[in-house]
């Protein structure tokens, strides 16, 4: 069973995932923070890939992408950091990025390694259901990465049915339209969206995310939701704290964990 499965058949709510982008601050923390990350009792990680031009993203993760290509991350690095990383963390590990890089990697090539150092799945957010349906579902079968689908709140009921029997991992709720970035509080018209998607009785666990930066967003997010997805807030830690273990005991300080 990939660990993302098995994750969400023992811990049915209330999971916590966290994103920080490789490579940032420095080029070398991905094992540290993914250990840290583990160790404080973090549910799951994505692991975001620095890309030029990241246009869902706020300009907290896009300065935190361009600061790590300047350090010098790539694909061919980033896997050579993860090669040993299984040692250090069993929960589940994502990658998340845009096609571009993925792709100038090859995409079966990209599969072939995350399979090799440990990956259990993807998210593309620029990769169209239709295209992922058509042409790389079988190799990320093959490979046994599960691929996770965006939901917005311009989403039809129909489209989320479709991801919801394609996929056997979780459906990402994003909480906007708009960019990645740290919110006080979800409005009425979130609220709303996130109960029509739970009301929809999904096979796949759903789970929150852009937005999540406090104790109140958080549990909004656990109310409605499986779980919730941090990134910005943490990112910003990344940056202002001295050290990764301060940083990830701020982000639990911060959401009320």
């Amino acid at each position: 069973m990939n660990r993302i499965q098995h994750l969400f058949s023992t811990k049915k709510n209330q999971i916590l995932s966290v994103y920080f982008t490789a490579g940032f601050p420095k080029l070398t923390d991905t094992v540290e923070i993914i250990r840290n990350l583990t160790e404080q009792g973090v549910d799951m990680i994505e692991i975001g890939i620095p890309f030029s031009d990241p246009m869902a993203d706020g300009p907290v993760i896009q300065q935190s992408s361009q600061t790590a290509l300047q350090n010098g991350m790539s694909l061919k690095l980033l896997f050579t950091q993860l090669t040993a990383i299984r040692s250090v963390s069993s929960i589940p590990l994502l990658m998340m990025g845009y096609l571009n890089p993925v792709m100038q990697f090859g995409f079966e090539n990209f599969c072939r390694e995350c399979k090799r150092v440990g990956i259990d799945g993807l998210i593309i957010p620029d990769l169209p259901m239709k295209e992922y349906l058509e042409q790389y579902k079988p190799i990320c079968d093959a490979y046994e990465l599960e691929f996770v689908l965006l939901v917005t709140p311009e989403t039809s009921d129909e489209r989320i049915r479709m991801m919801d029997a394609n996929t056997n991992g979780f459906i990402y709720l994003v909480s906007s339209a708009s960019t990645t970035g740290a919110q006080s509080s979800f409005n009425s018209d979130k609220t709303a969206y996130f109960k029509r998607i739970s009301d929809m009785k999904l096979k796949n666990p759903c789970l929150i995310g852009f937005g999540i930066s406090n104790k109140e967003t958080l549990d909004s997010a656990f109310e409605h939701a499986n779980g919730a997805i941090i990134g910005s807030k943490f990112i910003q830690l990344l940056q202002s704290e001295p050290t990764v273990s301060t940083a990830v005991s701020g982000l639990l300080k911060a959401i009320g964990k």
